[in-house]
């Protein structure tokens, strides 16, 4: 509808336009009618008939031409409508200001030489000054403008009672303060669902950020044709509700980040998120762990954080284990506590299948987990 309208609109601009044209060709025409003498007894009747001529002439080309402009015009609109939201408010309003100062003072210059010079001249100085005084007042205006009214707008808070500003991304009423530090979850820490446990004791803090990017991916998990795939996929979106009915979470949109746009890889996509907004990235990936901390952007660990709470254990010390399966040397079998750590035991592959005490010899931590290294008596 709207696309037929501004083609209907177009054709009748291109209409007009075309009249108008004529109109100014005809009195071209008559002004050099004694030196074409030819021209000089148009009559009424032909004007007219040469004048809708005219008019449906271009009619038709700006009939044709309408579809292409309107595309074009479409993705200008959008590039600047994109560019825009990057420009601060401050900035925008000081760029209108100096915009508008800048024609005021073009329009009283413009008047001193206005009966002073030809009109040919007058015209081209006219539209030269007010591009000229135009420019110069956006540019000084977004630099200095956006300054003055920075420290006018402190000044006035400076006079206001303290208030807490608030943060949109805040997942909770308490937690609505500037302070807080975004957490931007990834794929992996969702669909593992010790995050849902984490949030409920309190300790992570903060405004919780789901990229869309992630949901894509995690529905993609879900859509899956693999059953194992399909299943952690859907208790990844479980948890993402649990999530959003007792905490709140905040869906960033990132189709007005071009930078974002030209990522295809989703952890990358992830670091430069967090980057931007500048929040910390919660997962349990080991390899994205590595990445963000070579672009130094920090990261919380789950996998990490449940190895700093299992319990302390030092060489020396005795322990009561039962003995699962053979380990991969002759000699060695492996236990496990109730927390999952990995116990190598060495003398213990004849006691396979029973509890005995061992003697903790070594302790080895990996940002995988750890492993404890004991040794059981003959």
């Amino acid at each position: 509808m709207f696309k037929k309208l501004f083609k209907g609109i177009f054709t009748i601009l291109g209409a007009v336009l075309g009249y108008e044209s004529f109109y100014l060709l005809r009195a071209y025409i008559e002004e050099n009618a004694a030196e074409d003498a030819k021209y000089a007894g148009m009559s009424n009747t032909q004007a007219v008939f040469l004048g809708l001529l005219f008019a449906i002439i271009f009619g038709i080309i700006f009939y044709y031409m309408a579809p292409a402009l309107g595309r074009q015009g479409s993705k200008m609109a959008n590039t600047i409508g994109e560019d825009l939201k990057r420009v601060p408010g401050s900035d925008l309003l000081a760029g209108v200001i100096g915009l508008m100062m800048g024609l005021v003072l073009a329009f009283l210059i413009t008047k001193i030489y206005q009966d002073i010079v030809p009109n040919a001249v007058y015209l081209a100085l006219t539209i030269g000054i007010y591009v000229v005084f135009g420019f110069l007042g956006v540019v000084i205006g977004s630099k200095k403008g956006s300054e003055i009214i920075n420290q006018s707008i402190a000044k006035m808070q400076m006079g206001r009672p303290e208030e807490h500003e608030q943060n949109p991304y805040a997942y909770n009423e308490k937690d609505r303060k500037k302070t807080k530090v975004p957490k931007i979850l990834d794929t992996s820490v969702i669909i593992d669902g010790r995050i849902l446990e984490i949030m409920k004791t309190g300790f992570l803090e903060g405004p919780i950020v789901i990229p869309e990017f992630v949901l894509v991916e995690l529905r993609h998990i879900a859509d899956s044709s693999d059953a194992l795939k399909r299943t952690r996929g859907r208790r990844g979106l479980d948890i993402l509700n649990k999530i959003q009915e007792e905490y709140g979470i905040e869906i960033y949109n990132t189709d007005s980040e071009k930078s974002l746009k030209e990522i295809p890889e989703v952890d990358v996509k992830l670091l430069k998120l967090a980057q931007i907004i500048k929040g910390k990235v919660v997962t349990n990936d080991f390899n994205l762990n590595k990445v963000a901390s070579i672009k130094e952007v920090p990261v919380l660990n789950i996998n990490e954080l449940a190895n700093a709470m299992k319990p302390m254990v030092i060489p020396g010390e005795s322990m009561t284990v039962t003995l699962i399966k053979q380990g991969k040397d002759q000699n060695q079998a492996v236990a496990y506590l109730d927390d999952g750590t990995m116990i190598v035991v060495e003398n213990g592959r004849k006691k396979i299948g029973q509890t005995v005490e061992i003697l903790v010899t070594s302790v080895l931590q990996t940002a995988a987990g750890r492993m404890i290294f004991g040794k059981a008596p003959r």
